[in-house]
């Protein structure tokens, strides 16, 4: 069955907005939802930024470092470093995470050979294949006016890509191909079987936190007029005395004289406002936001200890741990599925998914391991050696450490 690329076109409006707003709050351009009405008119328009959801996002980016393709059979290393590929996979990862789903769109170059782009959960969207996670048909914007409008378009089916150009009903160009799927490979950031294309790391949850802390910054700006200037009062002054708010608010010294029935005015202050419940009440929400997100205290800003040890960190990060190395199963499928289209590009040939099958993807140490827990690597590896000759080689070394060696 084919859905046609206006049913993509739709699709594609619904999921965006979403996309969208997860966008804005990463880019801590998200506004306040103000629930009450003593806010003075004066701090209603300023605007407030928190760089929570930032933080959530970039604590799984940064710790997902694509080292290579293991038993790569086809040269897929060499499409990828051919693609730029330090850029490639870092943003299609950040992006992926960000709207749950980024797109890797393939297309050839002059020489025939495949080029390999991100494109972002907003602009692009398709039909996928429950078991292989691949797309049977895809849309995607490949270029927008500054307005929004889509310019380009792409409509990608098996064995042929078509483009269209905004204002034209007819195709400007159609790249034919053999690859048995789609040009457009999906990254899921978990995904499973009723969300297919997976859950955005900034979740609803994370959102509502966040404007909650963004409403408690708002009140604390306010709070500190008050705690900064404290509110004073005068009782027993005449009527006829001219009194100036301003200066006796800006003030050091203030005269007041007896009035005709020889009374003197009676100066007071109010309790000063505190600072703290507003602190306490970002510290409660820090450590909600840090539970939804594997994220500690340290992370958000609140400094709770001494600086950790490599194993303290890593124990601290447990779930943040879990979350990435998740990701990285997710995310490794992904770049062997464009990986395995853009060999049928190269080569002008519709392999078979299963040739594939071996090729797996390997990361660096989601920790970096400091000195002394190489060291103890470095001990467990030599009595497991030991134990079992040759049990631990030069491979799993690296995927343990991060290490080069420099034997040749």
């Amino acid at each position: 069955m084919e859905y046609g690329i206006e049913y993509l076109r739709s699709k594609l409006r619904t999921k965006a907005q979403r996309v969208n707003l997860r966008y804005k709050y990463y880019d801590m351009k998200s506004t306040v939802r103000k629930i009450t009405a003593l806010i003075p008119p004066e701090f209603k328009t300023v605007a407030y930024s928190l760089g929570w959801c930032g933080k959530a996002v970039d604590s799984i980016a940064d710790r997902m470092f694509f080292d290579k393709i293991e038993k790569d059979d086809f040269m897929l290393n060499e499409i990828y470093s051919q693609n730029n590929a330090d850029i490639l996979f870092d943003s299609s990862i950040l992006s992926a995470l960000i709207s749950s789903c980024s797109f890797l769109y393939i297309d050839k170059d002059y020489d025939g050979y495949p080029t390999i782009q991100c494109v972002d959960g907003g602009n692009a969207t398709g039909i996928i294949d429950p078991v292989t996670n691949m797309l049977t048909e895809g849309y995607a914007v490949l270029k927008r006016a500054d307005n929004g409008e889509a310019l380009l378009e792409a409509y990608f089916k098996p064995g042929e890509t078509v483009y269209y150009e905004k204002g034209k009903s007819e195709p400007v160009d159609v790249l034919t191909h053999k690859a048995p799927y789609a040009l457009l490979v999906p990254l899921i950031y978990r995904p499973d079987a009723r969300r297919p294309f997976g859950h955005s790391r900034i979740s609803r949850s994370c959102m509502d936190i966040v404007q909650c802390a963004l409403r408690t910054l708002l009140r604390t700006e306010v709070g500190a007029e008050f705690y900064s200037v404290p509110q004073k009062y005068i009782v027993g002054l005449s009527q006829d005395a001219e009194f100036n708010n301003k200066a006796a608010t800006l003030s050091t010294f203030l005269s007041f004289s007896k009035d005709d029935e020889g009374k003197v005015p009676s100066l007071g202050q109010f309790q000063q406002q505190s600072m703290a419940p507003h602190i306490e009440h970002m510290r409660m929400l820090a450590s909600m936001f840090a539970g939804e997100t594997g994220l500690t205290l340290d992370d958000l800003g609140f400094s709770t200890d001494n600086p950790q040890s490599y194993d303290a960190i890593k124990a601290s990060h447990e779930q943040l741990r879990l979350s990435t190395r998740k990701g990285q199963r997710n995310f490794g499928v992904g770049f062997i599925n464009a990986g395995f289209l853009a060999a049928c590009i190269r080569d002008d040939t519709a392999y078979e998914r299963r040739s594939f099958a071996n090729a797996r993807v390997s990361w660096a140490p989601i920790f970096e391991p400091d000195a002394s827990a190489i060291g103890a690597i470095g001990d467990a590896v030599y009595k497991i050696n030991q134990a079992v000759p040759d049990f631990v080689g030069e491979n799993t070394v690296h995927k343990l450490t991060g290490l080069e060696s420099d034997a040749e």
